[in-house]
């Protein structure tokens, strides 16, 4: 199978299966609970188990962190994040009259301009893929791994057992630290992909291979079957690093990584992210061996400063995220965190902004979260694979709760918790405007069913593109099982809609529909062609549209090529292109359920 990588190497596979814990890391999609459920884990571990182990010696340095740090910000506020062109773009030619139609798409090259990170075209599941912008080595077996001999435990997705699961599947020798992370990096990196790594802060990680099943059968398995995850050694690095010594330092690990990594580190922004770990307010159910309690909001907030200072001591270069929350009810309360008060980003951007103040630089860059919608229809979740005409009219229209303020879902979240529409990004905007300014927004799982059916794709071009609009930083797909060949053709949409490298543009510029409910539609330029523009139209209704296209743009066109994603398959088609009525306008049919890729011609 080709991916993003070339080949689908066993080291590939290994990655992808490193991400979902051998198991799964949320293998219902589950974005939160409601109000009165839990994820309560019953357990006999001691309370040590909850120790917090996030410093060994007074925090140490590797280099002055305020030297050279990364600057990423949330385009949407960031007013030196403009997407203006780096040259003169020559006159605007406005457009003329296309004629009527069922929609109108209105796009402007000269408004709305905000860069697109390559970072967002990412995967938890690299599969058939060109183009790729991030791999994500995450999931619940992260939480646990010990790169100084690459052991790890993926907690209740899998008997809470130590194992060598990473090494055997993916091929690579265990005796050499962090060869799991390194061997899959290195093949990201040379396919042209960025990686986000995941720093275990829980508390622990697993000191064995031995497997045997539950650690918990070991007496005191907590001081014999795992050491502590310590945030900064605060003395010289040991390359090898020293396993006898009951510690397992995460600064250290970064720089090994950067030491093996060099280029993956050099110029202004590293191509090696951190994640300050995975979902931990599930770790009370995912690891209660480790971390049996729920986490607290002091707590997890400590964990972070700590952590993302030691990683930007070594690598200042280098992008951090935090939180990485599972869902809804954890951006609420931390999924019923014990010293809960008020809101839990609220809580947690604030005192990330604190421990900037305090640390004289940015230790966080994005607001880390994940989101598999929690919508219903016929009966179930749409993250499924159900194909019936409810699901599929409920999936496809699922993605406008990321932004859009007049849609209200049929879920959990808009009925009963905000009841009203949700606007995830808008409101995720406000609190970081009001408590941590500058910080961009990250969804590195998300999911929306039907991967093996245009419905799931619609609902996947449509994330892409709304995540390019609004200025999403960072995000990466998760699979639930099941189908993807769907999935895999959205992202072609946007980074090889013609086999031969063809994308989106680097830049979003203004584009305005009609009919949100019937239609998507998002323009591209880009910054160093400002004539060159893409557009993703979307019909998401069950028969065929035309949509009058105008386009104020730094060209004057002559020729519209398009390519169509269908019910009949996921391959992108080349199919005839309308001609232009007037200057720059033109009408497009777009068949039932399709997404179309329209590239004007000069």
């Amino acid at each position: 199978m080709r991916t993003a990588f070339g080949s689908l190497t066993t080291a590939t596979m290994g990655l992808l299966l490193a991400c979902s814990g051998g198991d799964g890391d949320a293998t219902d999609g589950s974005t939160g609970d409601p109000p009165g459920a839990t994820h309560d884990a019953t357990t006999d571990e001691p309370t040590s188990a909850t120790t917090d182990a996030t410093t060994d010696t007074p925090t140490g340095t590797a280099t002055d962190p305020s030297a050279s740090t990364v600057t990423i910000t949330d385009p949407a506020t960031d007013s030196s994040g403009t997407g203006d062109p780096t040259g003169d773009p020559g006159p605007l030619v406005e457009p003329g009259d296309p004629g009527p139609a069922d929609v109108t798409f209105t796009i402007r090259a000269d408004s709305d301009r905000r860069p697109i990170r390559k970072h967002i075209y990412g995967s938890n599941q690299p599969g058939d893929l060109a183009g790729l912008g991030l791999v994500r080595q995450g999931g619940n077996r992260m939480t646990a791994y010990n790169w100084e001999n690459n052991a790890s435990n993926a907690g209740s997705d899998y008997m809470h057992q130590n194992d060598d699961f990473l090494e055997s599947t993916l091929k690579v020798d265990g005796s050499i630290p962090g060869e799991v992370v390194r061997a899959p990096a290195r093949q990201a990196l040379d396919a042209g992909a960025d990686v986000l790594v995941t720093v275990p802060i829980c508390g622990y990680v697993a000191a064995d291979k031995d497997g045997g099943g539950d650690v918990s059968q070991t007496p005191n398995y907590l001081q014999t079957r795992f050491h502590p995850t310590i945030a900064a050694k605060g003395a010289a690095f040991a390359d090898p690093p020293d396993p006898s010594d009951g510690k397992v330092y995460q600064d250290e690990f970064v720089a090994w990584l950067k030491g093996r990594l060099p280029d993956a580190f050099a110029g202004e922004q590293a191509r090696i992210l951190f994640s300050m770990d995975n979902e931990p307010d599930l770790w009370a159910s995912t690891h209660p061996r480790i971390h049996p309690d729920h986490v607290g909001y002091a707590e997890l907030a400590q964990k972070n400063r700590d952590f993302a200072r030691a990683v930007k001591a070594v690598a200042p270069n280098a992008i951090v995220t935090g939180l990485v929350s599972y869902g809804f009810a954890g951006y609420q309360n931390l999924q019923d965190a014990p010293d809960a008060a008020g809101n839990a980003i609220d809580y947690y951007l604030a005192q990330m902004k604190q421990a900037d103040d305090e640390a004289g630089l940015r230790l966080v860059d994005v607001l880390d979260l994940h989101w598999y919608t929690e919508v219903h229809a016929a009966g179930q979740r749409i993250t499924g694979e159900d194909t019936s005409p409810d699901s599929v009219a409920a999936r496809v229209q699922a993605p406008r709760s990321l932004w859009d303020p007049s849609f209200h879902e049929d879920s959990w979240i808009a009925n009963d918790a905000l009841q009203g529409p949700i606007q995830l990004i808008p409101w995720l905007r406000a609190k970081i405007a009001a408590n941590y300014p500058g910080t961009a927004i990250g969804f590195t799982e998300y999911n929306y069913g039907g991967g093996g059916h245009i419905s799931g794709g619609i609902a996947q071009a449509d994330v892409l593109g709304i995540f390019g609009r609004e200025g999403v930083a960072v995000g990466a797909y998760w699979s639930l099982g099941g189908a993807s060949s769907y999935i895999d053709a959205a992202f072609r949409v946007f980074v090889d809609f013609d086999g031969h490298g063809g994308r989106f543009g680097d830049t979003s510029i203004q584009a305005v529909t009609s009919d949100v409910e019937k239609t998507s539609v998002y323009a591209s330029v880009d910054a160093a062609a400002p004539g060159r523009t893409v557009l993703v139209a979307i019909n998401k209704t069950g028969g065929p549209l035309t949509a009058a296209v105008t386009l104020a743009a730094y060209a004057d066109y002559a020729d519209v090529e398009v390519w169509q994603l269908g019910e009949g398959g996921p391959a992108l088609a080349s199919v005839p292109g309308p001609a232009l009525a007037d200057t720059n306008a033109f009408l497009l049919a777009m068949p039932a359920y399709s997404v179309s890729v329209v590239v004007p011609k000069e």
